[in-house]
Formats: C-alpha cells, sequence, structure tokens
C-alpha cells in the first residue's frame, strides 16, 4: 500500500495527533490557527482599522457641532433685537487738557444732515458700492465667506481686513459701536440677518449713505459733499463721488488736503473706484478715461480751533488711531476726555519764538515769496519720549495742514548724523580698512565717484561745488559734506544705515527711505515729530522709548490702557554718545552756531531740502531735543516752492532762523532749569586730538580768524601723502573761483572761507555793517592780498570788544 503521506493531497482523515512528526522540544509550538468562518471570516474579534475609528468620531464630533451651530444661529436669531439707535447719531464733544489737566481745546461737533436716496446721484450711489460691496443688490445681508477671507487675511498678517457687507457696516454704524470684540460681531450678525428680512436694499443703502463716517466731522454723504466740494450731495459728479466712497476705507488718511504725503495713496484708492464702476458696468470706458481727480478744498476749521489748538487737537488724535488705541470712528463719536503731554508754557515759547524771527519779518506786499513761508516745530524729552510743545503753522484755521507732522518734505543734511552713529555702532571700516572714527580722513572733494558701490554710478555735488581734500569726519560733519557722507553710507552699508534711522525713531514708512548712497543726504521725507524722536533717542544715550502724546484716556468713567514706551537700546551708549560729541562741535564751530544763543551746552545739526524747498535745524540738550524746519508752499496749489528771498534774505539755510528759533525757544523753555554738561562716553579713538598749529594754507591759520573750527582742530589734509598735496592744490583753485560756501544738493550748509598764501600783515578797519551779524573786517595790505577775489577773514577784535560770531549760514 501506498504511504499516505507521500500522496500530494492533503490526507483529511488522518488523526489530527499524527499529522506531523514529533518536533524538536526545544522549539516553541505555534498557536493554533483559528478556524475559518463559512463566510470566508475568522472567528474571534479582531481590532477595526485605527483611521476608520478616528473618521467616525470626527464625523460624529461634526454632526454635533453643526447642530449645536445650528441650534445656536437660531437662539441667535430669536434673542437679538434690532436696537434703538446708537451715541453716535448724537455725538458728542472730546476735551483736550494739557498735561496740568487746564483746557487745551474741545472738539467733536458734528455735521450731519440725512437726505432721501432719490436726491443722490446713482453715479455717486454706485461709487460706494464699487468702493465697498459690489455685489450689495444681488448678496445677502451676510457674507460668511467674505468674514472667513477677512479673518484669515487677518490671522496670516495680510492686514487688518473688513469682510462686512454694506447692511453689516450699517448695522455698526447706526445700532452698535465700532469695537473689535466677538460680543459685537455677534450682535451685528444676527442684526443684520433681520434687517435684511425686515428691509429693502433700497432702505439699507440710504440708511447707511446718511451714517457713514467721512472725516472732518461730517457724517453722511451731504455732510461730506459740503465738507469737501462746497455743494450739496446731488451736485456731485461720478469723480467726486468716486473720492468721497475712496474715504469710507480711511476718512483722515485719504484726506489729500491735510496729509499731502498721502496723495499717491488716495489716487490709487480712487482710481480702484473708478475702475470697479466700468467692471460692474456702471461707469463707460470713455467716461473713465475722461475722468480727472477732483481735489478737495481745504478745511474749515471752527474758531474754537484757531491758533496752535487745531494742530494739537489733529496731531492728538493722529498719534490715537495710527496707534491702535481708538479707532477714528468711535473717537469722532466723542465723549472722550484726553489728557495730553503738552505742556502751556512751552507751547507758547515756541510761538513766541517763531514770531520773533520769522512771522514779525513776513512782509506778502513787498516780498512774494514771504506769502510760502511755513514753520514746524516739535519738543520732546529724551529720557520719557513725552512730545511737550508742538508748533504746527501760523493758524489752523488759516493754514490747515499740520507742519509737525506732514511727512512730504526733504530732511536733508540732518539725516547725516544717522550715517555717523550707524558706522560708530557697527564699527565699519574705510574701503582701505581703516576703522571710521570721529578722527577718520576722507576724501572731501566736489564730485568724487563714490567707491565700493555696485549700484550706478553716484557723484554727489558739495555745496557750491567746493572742494576739501582729506579732511576728518568731524569736520565733514562740521561743514555738511555730501562727498564724505555717500562714502561713508556705502562703507557702512545703505541697509544698515536705514535701519539705524529707524532703530532710532524715523518710521519705517518713511518716503524714501532707500538704501542707496544718496539716503546720506537726506532724500528721506521725515516729519519734524519724527525727527524729534530720533534725536531724542540720540540725547538718551541710544536708548529708544517711542513718542506719546497722551497721558490719559477716559470715557464715561473707563480709562483706556495706553501703549507704553518700548525702553530698548537703539544703538550702543558709545556710538550715541560719540554722535553727540561731533554734533557738539557742529554748534560750537560749524554751521549750527546761531544755537549759542539758548546759553546751555548744545549739540545739533543743519540741513536743506533739495531747491532750498526746506530748511532745518535739529538738536538737544540733556534735556530736550528739538527739531524746527521752515517750508515753501504754495497757498494756492500746495506746490513746494523754492524759499529763496523769503524774509528778504537771498537764501534760507538750516542755520539762520530756524537755528535762532530752536535757541530761543530752547533758552525760554528750560528757563529756570539748572544748565548741565553732557555725560558723554565715547568710543576709544574718538577722543578729539588736542590743539595743534594749523597748516598756513586753510583758514584757520589766519591770526583772529573766528569762523568755524575756531575752536578745535582745524582739518586739513594729510601733507604726508602725495594724493594729499593734489587735492590741496585743486581746493585752492576751487577757492580761487568760488564765492560761496558748501552748497549742499539735499540741503546748503555753509562752508568754511578759503584764504591763501602766507599771512599778510593786516590792519582792523571798521567797515559799515550790513547786518547785525556784520563785525570787523580785515583789509588787504599787500597787493597779492587785494587781488584775490576770496571772503576776507575776520581779524581780532580791539581788547574788550565783545566777540559776535560768524554769520550763520
Amino acid at each position: 500500500m501506498r504511504d499516505p503521506r507521500r500522496d500530494s493531497g492533503r490526507d483529511t482523515h488522518r488523526d489530527p495527533d499524527r499529522a506531523w512528526d514529533p518536533r524538536d522540544p526545544t522549539v516553541p509550538t505555534p498557536p493554533p490557527k483559528r478556524p475559518a468562518r463559512h463566510d470566508g471570516r475568522r472567528t474571534g474579534r479582531r481590532p477595526r482599522s485605527r483611521p476608520r475609528r478616528i473618521l467616525r468620531r470626527l464625523l460624529g464630533l461634526a454632526a454635533l457641532g453643526a447642530l449645536l451651530l445650528l441650534g445656536g444661529l437660531v437662539a441667535g436669531y430669536l434673542l437679538v433685537d434690532i436696537p434703538a439707535a446708537n451715541a453716535t447719531a448724537v455725538a458728542q464733544s472730546n476735551l483736550f487738557l494739557y498735561r496740568d489737566g487746564t483746557q487745551l481745546a474741545r472738539d467733536g461737533e458734528v455735521d450731519r444732515e440725512n437726505v432721501s436716496l432719490e436726491r443722490i446721484p446713482t453715479a455717486v450711489q454706485h461709487a460706494v458700492l464699487a468702493a465697498e460691496d459690489r455685489d450689495f443688490h444681488t448678496s445677502q445681508a451676510v457674507d460668511p465667506r467674505a468674514m472667513v477671507r477677512a479673518t484669515w487675511n487677518t490671522l496670516t498678517g495680510k492686514g487688518r481686513q473688513s469682510g462686512s457687507t454694506i447692511t453689516q457696516q450699517y448695522v455698526k454704524n447706526y445700532y452698535l459701536g465700532q469695537e473689535q470684540t466677538l460680543t459685537r460681531k455677534a450682535k451685528e450678525f444676527f442684526i443684520a440677518l433681520k434687517l435684511g428680512r425686515e428691509k429693502t436694499k433700497d432702505e439699507i443703502l440710504e440708511g447707511y449713505l446718511n451714517t457713514s463716517y467721512f472725516g472732518r466731522n461730517a457724517y453722511g454723504v451731504q455732510a461730506a459733499a459740503r465738507a469737501y466740494y462746497g455743494k450739496d450731495a446731488k451736485d456731485l459728479d461720478a469723480a467726486e463721488g468716486a473720492y468721497l466712497a475712496s474715504l469710507l476705507n480711511s476718512p483722515n488718511a485719504y484726506d489729500v488736503a491735510t496729509h499731502p504725503e498721502n496723495r499717491d495713496r488716495a489716487l490709487a484708492r480712487w482710481r480702484y473706484v473708478l475702475d470697479g464702476m466700468v467692471k460692474e458696468g456702471w461707469l463707460s470706458p470713455a467716461a473713465r478715461a475722461a475722468a480727472v481727480f477732483p481735489a478737495p478744498q481745504p478745511m474749515h476749521a471752527s474758531a474754537g480751533l484757531s491758533g496752535q489748538r487745531g494742530y494739537l487737537v489733529q496731531a492728538v488724535e493722529q498719534y490715537l488711531t495710527e496707534q491702535g488705541i481708538v479707532d477714528e470712528k468711535t473717537l469722532a463719536a466723542g465723549g472722550f476726555r484726553i489728557t495730553t503731554t503738552l505742556e502751556r508754557a512751552k507751547q507758547d515759547a515756541f510761538v513766541k519764538a517763531v514770531e520773533e524771527h520769522v512771522t514779525s519779518k513776513l512782509d506778502p506786499h513787498r516780498n512774494p515769496a514771504d506769502r510760502w513761508v511755513r514753520v514746524g516745530g516739535a519738543a520732546v524729552e529724551p529720557g520719557s519720549g513725552k512730545v511737550v510743545a508742538l508748533y504746527g503753522g501760523i493758524d489752523y484755521t488759516r493754514q490747515f495742514v499740520n507742519n509737525a507732522t506732514r511727512r512730504d518734505y526733504q530732511v536733508g543734511s540732518t539725516f547725516k548724523p544717522f550715517v555717523l552713529a550707524a558706522a560708530l555702532q557697527h564699527g565699519s571700516q574705510t574701503q582701505e580698512g581703516e576703522r571710521i572714527t570721529p578722527n577718520t580722513y576722507y576724501d572731501g572733494n566736489n564730485r568724487r565717484p563714490v567707491q565700493g558701490w555696485s549700484g550706478a554710478p553716484y557723484d554727489p555735488a558739495n555745496e557750491d561745488d567746493t572742494s576739501y581734500g582729506d579732511l576728518t569726519v568731524r569736520s565733514a560733519t562740521d561743514y555738511s559734506v555730501n562727498a564724505v557722507y555717500a562714502q561713508m553710507a556705502v562703507d557702512v552699508g545703505p541697509a544698515r544705515v536705514r535701519d539705524t534711522a529707524v532703530a532710532l525713531g524715523l518710521p519705517r514708512r518713511t518716503p524714501d527711505l532707500t538704501a542707496s548712497p544718496s539716503i546720506a543726504l537726506g532724500p528721506a521725507t521725515a516729519s519734524v515729530l519724527d525727527l524729534a524722536q530720533a534725536y531724542a533717542t540720540l540725547a538718551n544715550h541710544g536708548g529708544h522709548g517711542a513718542y506719546t502724546l497722551v497721558e490719559k484716556l477716559v470715557r464715561d468713567g473707563e480709562e483706556f490702557a495706553l501703549p507704553g514706551t518700548d525702553g530698548r537700546q537703539a544703538i550702543g551708549r558709545e556710538a550715541a554718545d560719540t554722535t553727540t560729541s561731533v554734533l557738539r562741535s557742529v554748534v560750537e564751530g560749524g554751521t549750527g552756531t546761531a544755537a549759542l544763543a539758548a546759553g546751555r551746552p548744545a549739540v545739533g545739526k543743519t540741513g536743506t531740502a533739495e531747491d532750498d524747498k526746506a530748511a532745518w535745524f535739529a538738536g538737544y540738550t540733556p534735556e530736550l531735543a528739538t527739531v524746527v524746519a521752515m517750508m515753501g508752499q504754495d497757498p494756492d496749489t500746495g506746490r513746494q516752492l523754492s524759499l529763496y528771498g523769503a524774509l528778504g534774505l537771498p537764501r534760507i539755510n538750516g542755520g539762520g532762523a530756524p537755528a535762532q528759533i530752536w535757541a530761543q525757544f530752547t533758552r525760554d523753555a528750560l528757563a529756570g532749569v539748572p544748565a548741565k554738561d553732557f555725560d558723554l562716553r565715547l568710543m576709544e579713538g574718538a577722543e578729539e586730538p588736542p590743539l595743534e598749529p594749523p597748516a598756513p594754507d586753510f583758514p584757520e591759520a589766519v591770526e583772529g580768524y573766528e569762523g568755524p573750527g575756531a575752536n578745535r582742530r582745524p582739518h586739513r589734509p594729510r601733507p604726508s601723502t602725495p594724493k594729499a598735496t593734489a587735492r590741496e592744490e585743486a581746493a585752492r583753485d576751487q577757492a580761487s573761483r568760488d564765492q560761496g560756501g558748501v552748497r549742499d544738493q539735499a540741503g546748503p550748509e555753509a562752508g568754511p572761507p578759503e584764504v591763501r598764501g602766507p599771512e599778510p600783515a593786516q590792519e582792523l578797519v571798521r567797515l559799515p555793517e550790513a547786518g547785525p551779524e556784520a563785525g570787523p573786517v580785515t583789509v588787504p595790505t599787500t597787493a597779492d592780498e587785494a587781488l584775490r577775489p576770496d571772503r576776507p577773514a575776520q581779524a581780532p577784535p580791539p581788547a574788550g570788544t565783545p566777540v559776535s560770531g560768524p554769520t550763520s549760514p
């Protein structure tokens, strides 16, 4: 018989106990197999797939969440009623107080006049829809997708955006408030749903147009039409309607009459509205192409805001909204008690200083250039960052634009200290590898091409195309030598210069604050207040605290939280103090000697915008940082104009009236405060070298010289290098042709007079004085000297005669 174990098939009749040979006892016995079920599945329990369990749970939770959400929506719809009109309909005024609690001003007079939808041109209605809600007539009262999209954009850093329909905005404007809370948003949602069922689209649109805030205290399109164009809403055209619709997004920011620096943004928004009207078929392409931007009329302020009061109120309101403390519409609703950091005595001192040095000297009837003179000023406490005084203009009811906060004039050479501070902070080196200190020499020749810059060739001109040869950084700062500072900006790195200026206090969004060699010449258009904050950081040994204009904000007994100063160290103390030491020599012997009239230790820097459209002086004492600017602007067109001929002078620069205003204001504002010197901690190698005999070829060599540099080590070429000797000869040749000082493209700064040849015998002769700054002059006594066209140097006055400083540039 065959052995069944040899069969190829399985023997199903064998005794299962004998179905296999005995195993090795050292080998573990495998577990028995589970018998199979008839349906092909194994018997016994087997864990279900983990992903399937998770999916089922998620679906269950989602279903539960949907039920809860639906229940919440139903409950909310039933429980939330349409309330009465909010307090905006009966808006109050805001009370502004000085730092000591005395009243500064009261504003907030609301301008409102309701009109029916029939009196609002269709083009204006369409402009508002194009700006705010293009699907208004076809969409629901609430757009959940837009709300989710706006929330996502806000959370992902794309800016704070609104997902509200016009219906929701109307609910917020008329029934609720502007606060950003979940409770308010929930109420807005349910009220909008009910309103969408109970009112027609035309009724909602009419209510929205009559309650929206357009700026200038104007609520509703009728009040806005009167405030911006001096006409009724029914007379507005499409272009004007598009501009008013643009204001809904940011009323004050897009008001080009009050913020001319935002004109480009306002134009972009206006074009966006018109293009939206074309896209929706509400405006023909031909009408769009023919549209011209309708510039609004200047704001007519109430008599209660005359003088400086209106400028101060405007600056405080701008601070509150820009810092996110209160939004525009809530602030406009009123009821706030605002205690500012401003001090009445210092405000009066600023007005007095401007009156004596500028306003009283203006004569527009005889001198047309006097018509465009504007003055702005700001003073900040270095330690606290508190703004104690602002000067916005001659009168808020006559010149509405605030010259203290506007950002549309170049700061000129007042920017140069930031270049030096950046060089010192980063331990930067010259192209030759020498560390930059105040005593580092640079080539100061006119039109010297900048080295080490990979961009387009750049060779800035000095003031009046004057060449200086080799001179120290300290001397280049005194005379504001563009060639030196443009090269230094490249040596430091223009991006580092920009970042240092921002760290010190200039807003990063400052127009024309670009990382290029020209940044050193000050094309950036920071405001007077911005610049004062940055200089206050230098005065505070590099410690930066964001400026503040408000000490306390209260409404209905509730005190609002105010942002604290960050208290960070913007740059190292040694870098800041070394910059201060260099700026001190500007006042003691450079272009800012007029500031010495403050009668206490002071530092500063002069600067002038391109084409003399603005002249600046920025400086500080240990107790107070102040910036003063004169600006040229056509009162009719708003166009920036040159200050040539203003005040009866051929040229206005920072060392003239701005420095004189600064000195008088600082003296009066700190009257009674003991004068103290700067406590400086200088960087190694930054000490000013001791006085040594000057080179005979430079003006400091002339006996009795009292001009720039008379009280310190003079600048001169290094005679040890042939290159310096060649530059010296070039400077001499240039001096024989020039009559003026330095001409700064970003700002004219007066330079040192050039004197050639051996020192002649001198005779002191008193000539008729040309003005209050005129002093004794030297009459040449040699034929060689008589033929020289240079400006004569001053001779020493007789013993006992008071010594007057040089004429301010």
